[in-house]
């Protein structure tokens, strides 16, 4: 069978086909943690990315973006409402982001979550060439393996969660609980960002599977690392992803990149200290808070008003679910008392900008900012924090980071947060900001060290190796 010998399979493609106002299409680079961390290995291999080109109810022809070929998979307006919107991330979202906000279980959500799975399990099958990789990402696409393996068993299939996969008690308030995990067993390795989620699956994998009344028994049977199931062996294990930070690194050293952040600063007001905040707009990423936090500093007298500027970049996420609205209103709420109250006239405090910003542009940010805030209730790694590491070659700056984000068990040289503790956010902020230039260089060098070795390519490397390793394991 011809085709690809290396396919990811991704909710969406690595580019967004865009209609303009006057009816024209255009493709662009599609946003994302996803998309940063994996095109540059995938294009090296001159593999196939299969997914959604972006707009609902159109038909797009496979084609080749230098080198790469990609396969849209078309899904109509209700599809996205409910398998994207619903299923994906008013259920499985919430859930696996320790129920910060309550899921919804909606059969019919579910019901179309299935049948959009196996229209990329389809496509999968359709592209991938005899005994080729298929490589499947995250939470939206989670009964693909199993779906894909019935169809294709000559394949390798490897599946990597980039959320955090929740603690068992939650994950057990799932209706469909059973058919998730046996999804997720089609595939030869399932990777996860942390220790703790693949203990947790190899835990839910044995119990569900053997003890669920509704299905035939399918004996499994697991140990530390891998799931036997039947006569086949799946291998479960932790792979922390990472960025391409050689590439924003050198990036960062450009002229015109150096230009840009000594203009961001001189538009803020040439401020002691820049502080900066990158986040989806999201009700996980804990803007809010860290927020409120600044606010009570500038109250207490502990950071002069004229010292600091805060820059919040939020990118516009799900702006059509009523939830994610009301949060954008309460953080331009949270941001208009604290100009009101201590800006001054051409000076505010927080400036809030809910837009995208290109990659040349977000790497002049980094270079722009003293102190990078990263405080997520809950987040699988987060990638932000790794690229503001990657683009300070001056070796400064202060990274304050949450200890719910899986990157915090890397980065240990971060001012490490309980984000629910707003005292501790306030302490850690402060001490960013008054942070001695000896410390702040000796805690990023050893962040860069990190960042710097342990990229996204020793990520696909380390996680293809294994999934190569897993084959004829029995």
């Amino acid at each position: 069978m011809s085709g690809p010998d290396f396919v990811v399979v991704a909710n969406r493609l690595p580019v967004d086909l865009v209609r303009s106002a006057d009816g024209s299409q255009r493709w662009t680079q599609s946003p994302g943690g996803l998309v940063s961390a994996l095109e540059p290995y995938l294009r090296a291999r001159k593999g196939a990315w299969i997914g959604w080109p972006g707009i609902p109810d159109v038909e797009v022809e496979p084609f080749s973006d230098e080198g790469l070929l990609l396969h849209p998979v078309p899904l109509s307006a209700n599809e996205i409402g409910e398998y994207y919107e619903g299923f994906a991330n008013a259920t499985l979202w919430p859930l696996y982001h320790d129920v910060v906000q309550r899921p919804v279980f909606d059969r019919s959500w579910w019901e179309t979550y299935v049948q959009v799975n196996q229209r990329f399990a389809d496509e999968s099958a359709k592209v991938a060439g005899q005994g080729a990789t298929v490589w499947v990402q995250d939470y939206q696409l989670q009964l693909v393996p199993s779906m894909l393996r019935e169809m294709r068993p000559d394949l390798r299939i490897g599946f990597f969660l980039h959320i955090p996969f929740p603690p068992v008690e939650l994950f057990m308030q799932m209706p469909w609980r059973a058919d998730i995990v046996r999804g997720l067993l089609g595939a030869d390795l399932v990777g996860f960002h942390r220790p703790g989620g693949a203990q947790n699956f190899l835990w839910l994998a044995r119990q569900l599977l053997n003890l669920d009344p509704t299905k035939a028994a399918v004996g499994v049977r697991s140990r530390p690392g891998w799931v036997q199931v039947e006569d086949r062996v799946v291998r479960v294990g932790a792979f922390p992803i990472s960025i391409d930070s050689t590439g924003l690194d050198t990036l960062s050293r450009k002229p015109q990149v150096a230009r840009r952040a000594t203009e961001v600063r001189e538009s803020l007001g040439n401020p002691k200290v820049v502080l900066l905040g990158v986040d989806r707009l999201d009700y996980t990423k804990g803007i809010d808070l860290r927020l409120q936090a600044l606010h009570e500093l500038l109250q207490e007298g502990l950071v002069p008003p004229e010292d600091v500027a805060f820059l919040q970049l939020a990118t516009p996420s799900r702006e059509r679910v009523e939830h994610y609205q009301q949060m954008r209103a309460d953080i331009e709420r949270i941001v208009s008392r604290i100009n009101g109250e201590f800006g001054r006239v051409g000076r505010p405090v927080v400036h809030y900008l809910h837009q995208s910003v290109n990659r040349s542009e977000l790497a002049a940010f980094f270079r722009a900012a003293d102190v990078m805030v990263v405080t997520p209730l809950r987040d699988g790694m987060n990638l932000v924090c790794k690229e503001y590491v990657a683009c300070r070659h001056d070796q400064r700056g202060a990274l304050v980071l949450s200890e719910f984000a899986g990157a915090a068990a890397e980065l240990t040289s971060a001012l490490l947060v309980n984000p629910h503790d707003l005292d501790g956010v306030k302490s850690a902020l402060h001490r960013a900001i008054t942070l001695d230039e000896a410390e702040s260089r000796r805690r990023m060098r050893a962040l860069r060290r990190q960042v710097l070795t342990h990229d996204v390519d020793r990520w696909a490397r380390s996680f293809l190796d294994a999934l190569g390793a897993s084959q004829g394991v029995s």
